[in-house]
């Protein structure tokens, strides 16, 4: 099966996709910063790096194999954390347009169309409703759900909504979870991790010790060293607030004599200054450093690499760019074993 990846990041998507057997050959990215990441861990793809606006068709020159369009436009707009702009009059939230036009323009045999839940309830869940309508003209029989990342062996508890549709009349069951009914927990994923300080900026690191858990075999893949194992360097004060915050815990358990620069602390969201709880699995790991996602047992942040591990990235995808760059890579992405139990479905289902 050949796969073309709409609004790719860095390439969670793509990734699960190759994972269960899909040959992606083009992509479509905007950002330079996650197309270089997409380059660098998709050899081969032919990446579209600009608009989605202005991109025109590139042909697969393929035979009778059979083809998947997927993609999830910037889901931003749609996230309940970000009221502001849950709208139609957010222009990105249109951008499903796109993903129809290119539907259109391929004729894909079938159709992945990935979100966060929140587009379900923006403008009364008007943006699904044309998105099911437009594709359903196309020809495509279409299910859709709300499935959890943690739910097929991902360390983190994170929702994402999604439309799968077959062009030859297949309806998929997308509820099938991995035989192991126990969630992954952060102490699982970060068994083998090097031990890192505020600030580090040492990209290359080698482990802690051998794999202690399948999860942290399953990303290492038999590496010895790994990269990613940057940290943002916080102020002193922002440390000092880290360290009144227990496993679970959150702004809350801060005195109040140190969050004075906050306007109205009542305001501040559950999961800002949360600390992560080792024996389950994360919360969301979204824009993790302007959260301050705390470590469960280090008073920092989380490296790239450790966030990379919650979104289920093996150790050998590097991301690229500044810091800043590489989180939000990290927090935008599909994890990677959530897109292969959609996309090894889908295979199941053509073959």
């Amino acid at each position: 099966m050949i796969g073309i990846d709409l609004f790719a990041g860095a390439g969670g998507m793509s990734l699960g996709a190759s994972m269960a057997g899909i040959d992606v050959r083009i992509a479509v990215e905007m950002d330079p910063y996650a197309a270089m990441t997409y380059v660098h861990n998709h050899k081969g793809v032919r990446l579209y790096n600009g608009d989605i606006r202005n991109f025109r068709k590139i042909e697969l020159h393929s035979g009778r194999e059979p083809t998947v369009v997927f993609g999830g436009p910037p889901c931003q707009g749609f996230s309940t954390s970000n009221q502001r702009t849950r709208s139609a009059e957010n222009e990105n939230n249109w951008l499903f347009k796109e993903y129809v036009r290119v539907v259109r323009m391929y004729s894909p045999d079938w159709v992945v169309f990935e979100n966060v839940k929140g587009i379900l309830e923006t403008e009364d869940g008007m943006f699904v409703d044309r998105i099911i309508k437009q594709l359903e003209h196309l020809g495509y029989k279409l299910t859709h759900s709300v499935l959890n990342a943690m739910d097929f062996g991902v360390p983190q508890n994170r929702s994402r909504f999604f439309i799968v549709g077959s062009r030859h009349g297949v309806r998929v069951s997308l509820h099938q979870k991995r035989k192991k009914a126990v969630p992954i927990t952060i102490r699982e994923a970060f068994i083998d991790l090097p031990e890192l300080a505020n600030g580090w900026n040492q990209d290359l690191m080698s482990y802690a010790s051998k794999p202690k858990s399948s999860y942290a075999k399953e990303m290492r893949q038999g590496l010895v060293h790994s990269h990613n194992h940057l940290v943002t360097r916080n102020t002193p004060v922002i440390v000092e607030r880290y360290k009144h915050v227990p496993q679970g815990g959150n702004w809350e358990d801060i005195p109040s004599r140190l969050m004075r620069n906050y306007s109205d602390r009542t305001r501040c969201h559950t999961g800002i200054y949360y600390r992560l709880e080792p024996d389950r699995p994360s919360v969301v790991v979204g824009n993790y450093r302007k959260n301050m996602l705390i470590h469960p047992e280090e008073d920092r942040g989380l490296s790239v690499r450790e966030a990379a591990r919650l979104q289920s990235f093996p150790d050998s995808f590097q991301f690229k760019g500044s810091i800043g760059f590489q989180q939000q890579q990290v927090g935008n992405a599909v994890p990677p074993l959530l897109a292969k139990a959609v996309f090894s479905k889908i295979i199941e289902l053509t073959f």
